[in-house]
């Protein structure tokens, strides 16, 4: 799957958020300066040809809707940035997140607990 520019991501974000709209559903949601309504139509040209949305036509308008789930795009991105950043490794991953200093001592319970919230549903699935 192809990686989204900042732009065309931002513009995911929102069909992600609406489930569906027209240029204009789009541009209400962006923050000012707000963009032209060439640009964002433009842009969402581009995701359709990138396969991410699809459209219903309704003469010449043309609602816009994703065809790829935010689920989808964050699994395949995170997999791109596990692969380049941390050589595949979760190890790697998680001892950089917990040696940054940025981490206090309550977000690091917190993801003690979702792991270890993890290690017991596999194994309740592996026993299954």
């Amino acid at each position: 799957m192809k990686e989204l520019t900042k732009a065309e991501e931002e513009l995911m974000q929102i069909l992600w958020k609406l489930g569906k709209g027209f240029v204009n559903d789009i541009l209400d949601e962006l923050k000012n300066p707000k963009p032209a309504y060439n640009t964002v139509s433009t842009i969402v040209r581009i995701l359709e040809k990138k396969g991410f949305v699809d459209h219903t036509a309704y003469g010449k308008s043309h609602e816009y809707f994703p065809i790829v789930s935010k689920k989808e795009y964050t699994k395949s991105y995170f997999g791109h940035f596990m692969k380049n950043y941390f050589g595949n490794s979760y190890r790697e991953m998680v001892s950089f997140f917990t040696n940054d200093n940025n981490l206090n001592l309550l977000e690091l319970e917190e993801l003690k607990q979702a792991m270890a919230e993890e290690i017991i549903r596999k194994k309740i699935e592996n026993d299954e």
